[in-house]
Order: C-alpha cells, then sequence, then structure tokens
C-alpha cells in the first residue's frame, strides 16, 4: 500500500473526557494536534454538545478525522464504572476485587444503569437483562457486592 493511500483513510480517536470541561491541554490537544485538526474547534463544540450533563461527567468520546482535516464525533454514556462508584459512594474500586469487597450496591441500581447503558448505539440491539449482567461484572470488578 502506498503512502497516499494510508493518508487517505479516516483516522478514529477514542477519548474520555470530562463533560464540558474539554481544553486543547492533553489528552485533547495532543490527540488532535497529531492529526492536523484544530483542538480548539472540538473543544467548543464538545462543550456546547455536553452542556446538558453535570460538569466533570466523563464522556466516552469517537472523533472521526478525515483526511481533509474535518472531523465528526459522537458521545456515549458516561462508563459504568462511573456510575457504579457514584451509587455505591465510593472513590475508587478495589485492590483485589473477588477479596476484598468496597461497598455494596442493590439490583436497583443496576438496573437503572444498564437503562441508561442500553440508550447507546452500540448497545441498542442488546437485551436489558444482558446489559444488567454487564454492569454486575463491572461492578464484582470494582470490589462491589451487588445485593437484591
Amino acid at each position: 500500500m502506498s503512502k497516499a493511500a494510508v493518508k487517505a483513510k479516516a483516522q478514529l480517536v477514542r477519548l474520555l473526557i470530562p463533560a464540558g470541561k474539554a481544553a486543547p491541554t492533553p489528552p485533547v490537544g495532543p490527540a488532535l494536534g497529531a492529526r492536523g485538526v484544530k483542538s480548539m474547534d472540538f473543544c467548543k463544540e464538545f462543550n456546547a454538545r455536553t452542556a446538558h450533563i453535570e460538569q466533570g461527567v466523563p464522556v466516552p468520546t469517537l472523533i472521526t478525522v478525515q483526511p481533509d482535516r474535518t472531523f465528526t464525533f459522537v458521545t456515549k454514556s458516561p462508563p459504568a464504572t462511573y456510575f457504579l462508584k457514584k451509587a455505591a459512594g465510593i472513590e475508587k474500586g478495589s485492590g483485589k476485587p473477588g477479596h476484598e469487597l468496597t461497598g455494596t450496591i442493590s439490583l436497583k441500581h443496576v438496573y437503572e444503569i444498564a437503562k441508561i447503558k442500553a440508550s447507546d448505539e452500540h448497545t441498542k440491539h442488546i437485551p436489558l437483562e444482558s446489559v444488567a449482567r454487564m454492569v454486575c461484572g463491572s461492578a464484582r470488578s470494582l470490589g462491589l457486592q451487588v445485593v437484591p
């Protein structure tokens, strides 16, 4: 494959950016600057699009950079671990998941988080029960016990 053919592809950048707090500092600036995109343009658009979300909530973002240096981006719902930590009232997960418990979370909370995660584009085709199982797995990896 020639260099021209490689450069003609759109590039995908995955970032976890706090809602309403995108700035041309790391990780946003270097990730987009290396691909020739003006990071300030992205930051303004991202902050405007995430204005309805509570400030500082981590938002997974997929940025597609075209060969002509234009970009489009898709925001997803915050990670399940963010919601789990907030619901359990803990700062961070266990150092030894499966051996140490950091807290407990109710099944009701798991289903509430699963409903939020199920609204994402990549999980729309998955049944709610399966999404809830995934959330339970994330809870276990944080050292949280799911109680009925």
